[in-house]
């Protein structure tokens, strides 16, 4: 007789828990950037709970940093109560910085041309899978390029013309100035019949389209950023607000990361990390100097329309005339004294992003002016800057001046000067993800993606990183 010995079925989870390795991952940033990468390392096929503890580190724990006490403090209010992101009391401090008061434009048109088109498909796939048109205002959409008259706002009266260097005309650019064309290659085309938003008759001097929505989508950047939080969470991600990371720990040999330090309610806590993800933005080069990350400021305002305006994403040049308010010098912080009429003309180049919530996002030019504080909770603004923004679209769209109403002012800080996504030196286990430029939004999702294969698969799959790899610069 036979003895039966009995045979025991492995599934295909018990192998992957037999073959995977376990890994404490940290994410350092509660911005789009960490908040993708904690959703990408969730949904790789190698993840598994058991095996993989993720963490997201946020400094922050409060989300109203950088905005003025009266604006509105939840977007979500604005869209369907019953499909729009709503705020986790618990995420407070997700998306506090430039990831919750940026534009949110997508374009395939953007840069680098490495992840752009992995990124915008996966935006896409991502809006499908999770309702990411309700949930976070998705939707495809126009990319134009229009040069402006401005009108006078009430209580200005035209003064004498005084010559202006073209310096000082341009003097004030735009967040996305390298996909500007020359001013003289603007063709005087008319603007498309459902851009009855913008004044057509008086303010617009020419017309240029830039994208279509074959090419071209956006997403309300706060609402994204902490629906990939939940997301996440939901998947078995640990997130921990008000936690601000003060070093990243090796091991003895200096080879490896061995537990990153944070101070949360005055006290510091370690946690032992073999994967640490660096992805805190301008912060980015006070836990790794040597990465070449820099800061600058950037101001916005939210303007609630009477009526929901037409999808377009319009890169203005607006010529503004004598006597029109003077926008707050560059180097200056606001005062009463910068609203006195311009003696001379001056061009500004404000961008304007109709959402469809019901409202219209504009921002202006860039400034060093004030240090990068401790976090985004200390984010100065600069009343002065938004509302030279409010004035200056006010110029060009009744919509967005006398029967429109300011919802929000807003400041934030830009991290300049990659991106970079890869590995940092020789150190075992640790990456960075920062430097994301104003593309920041649209390049979140393939940033996540390709971290989650180096964390996972010890390299990038899905895209080469090119210009991206920190080793060009380390």
């Amino acid at each position: 007789m036979f003895n039966l010995i009995p045979v025991r079925l492995f599934t295909t989870s018990t192998a992957r828990k037999m073959t995977s390795t376990p890994k404490e991952i940290t994410i350092i940033g509660g911005g789009i950037i960490g908040c993708c990468t904690a959703y990408f390392l969730t949904r790789h096929p190698s993840y598994l709970p058991e095996t993989h503890r993720i963490t997201l580190l946020e400094a922050s724990s409060s989300s109203a940093g950088g905005r003025t006490p009266d604006s509105i403090q939840d977007p979500a209010t604005l869209a369907d109560p019953a499909t729009a992101s709503r705020r986790n009391p618990a995420h407070d401090g997700i998306a506090g910085g430039a990831s919750g008061k940026a534009g949110g434009l997508l374009a395939l048109w953007a840069f680098p041309a490495n992840i752009v088109p992995l990124s915008f498909r996966l935006h896409d796939a991502l809006a499908t899978e999770h309702g990411g048109d309700k949930r976070w205002g998705y939707r495809r959409c126009y990319a134009s390029q229009v040069d402006c008259r401005a009108r006078l706002p009430p209580g200005f009266s035209g003064g004498e013309t005084e010559p202006v260097s073209s310096g000082a005309e341009q003097g004030s650019k735009g967040l996305h100035k390298d996909h500007k064309k020359d001013i003289n290659a603007l063709r005087k085309l008319g603007a498309p019949k459902d851009l009855d938003w913008l004044d057509t008759d008086e303010a617009l001097a020419a017309y240029n389209g830039m994208g279509t929505p074959d090419n071209t989508a956006q997403v309300h950047p706060e609402l994204f950023t902490r629906s990939m939080a939940q997301l996440a969470e939901d998947k078995g991600v640990q997130i921990v607000t008000g936690a601000r990371v003060t070093s990243i720990n090796k091991t003895a040999d200096g080879k490896s990361v061995e537990s990153v330090t944070y101070e949360k309610d005055g006290t510091e806590q370690t946690l032992p990390t073999t994967d640490c993800v660096v992805a805190a933005g301008p912060w980015t080069r006070r836990l790794l100097p040597e990465v070449p990350v820099t800061a600058t400021r950037a101001h916005s305002v939210v303007i609630q329309t009477p009526r929901p305006v037409s999808a377009y994403a319009l890169f203005t040049s607006i010529r503004l005339p004598p006597g029109f308010p003077t926008p707050t010098p560059q180097g200056a912080k606001g005062m009463p004294a910068a609203r006195r009429p311009l003696r001379g003309q001056q061009i500004v180049e404000p961008e304007i992003y109709a959402r469809p919530d019901g409202t219209a996002y504009a921002c202006g030019p860039t400034d060093t002016v004030v240090e990068l504080p401790l976090t985004t909770a200390g984010v100065e603004v600069d009343a002065a800057r938004c509302d030279d923004i409010a004035c200056q679209v006010a110029g060009i769209s009744d919509e967005l001046g006398q029967d429109g109403r300011v919802l929000a002012r807003q400041a934030c800080y830009l991290p300049q000067g990659g991106p970079w996504i890869g590995r940092v030196g020789d150190t075992e286990g640790l990456v960075v993800a920062a430097g994301h430029t104003c593309w920041g939004i649209q390049n979140a999702p393939a940033t996540g993606k390709l971290v989650s294969e180096i964390v996972l698969d010890g390299r990038a799959k899905s895209a080469k990183l090119g210009g991206c790899d920190p080793r060009l610069v380390l």
